[in-house]
């Protein structure tokens, strides 16, 4: 019996995120997308025309809630934006785990992929939110290192459960940037 067409579309997105994350964007083939998912090269192709576009796909969701935490953090008062940009990038960086595997395992080709749209612009803001909109090179070199981190972190393979591995990444996070949550900002 053959699956309706959007579960086969489910189930190409999955194959490729695993594959992708296992082997790299470059080292996986439409042929192994296709193998995997248990279809043919041609339904895989019905579905995505290439891999860029099941790459763009499979993107999205994380860069449309990077877009949202980026609009809700500016949207803060300054005193709360700190803490909200790191616990907020460090539950988006968990939640995409194996995308983000995938951007680190391929960042040169990666960086200029249409797929991430204005993911670059977002993280800049990101960076710029941590340090407090600071101009010193400490809190910028902090915050990139923050940033850095918590992607190099999530993009690995820890026998950690996701919940202690969020508290940890946001409390070094919150330390590294000279930050206590529970001590008055300014």
């Amino acid at each position: 019996m053959a699956r309706p067409a959007s579960a086969m579309r489910g189930h190409i997105l999955e194959s490729a995120l695993r594959l992708f994350a296992a082997g790299g964007f470059n080292g996986t083939s439409l042929h192994d997308i296709a193998a995997d998912a248990g279809c043919s090269k041609a339904s895989l192709i019905y579905h995505f025309s290439t891999k860029e576009a099941i790459l763009t796909e499979l993107l999205t969701p994380a860069r449309e809630e990077l877009a949202a935490l980026d609009a809700h953090v500016t949207g803060l008062p300054q005193d709360q934006q700190v803490e909200a940009a790191v616990v907020g990038y460090v539950e988006l960086a968990l939640r995409y785990r194996r995308e983000v595997k995938i951007l680190f395992e391929d960042t040169p080709v990666m960086v200029c992929n249409p797929a991430l749209g204005d993911i670059p612009a977002m993280a800049e803001r990101l960076v710029d939110t941590m340090s407090g909109r600071s101009r010193d090179a400490g809190r910028i070199v902090s915050a990139n290192m923050v940033l850095g981190a918590v992607f190099v972190t999530c993009a690995g393979e820890m026998d950690i459960p996701d919940d202690v591995l969020r508290d940890e990444l946001i409390a070094g996070a919150l330390r590294t940037l000279g930050h206590r949550p529970d001590e008055p900002r300014g």
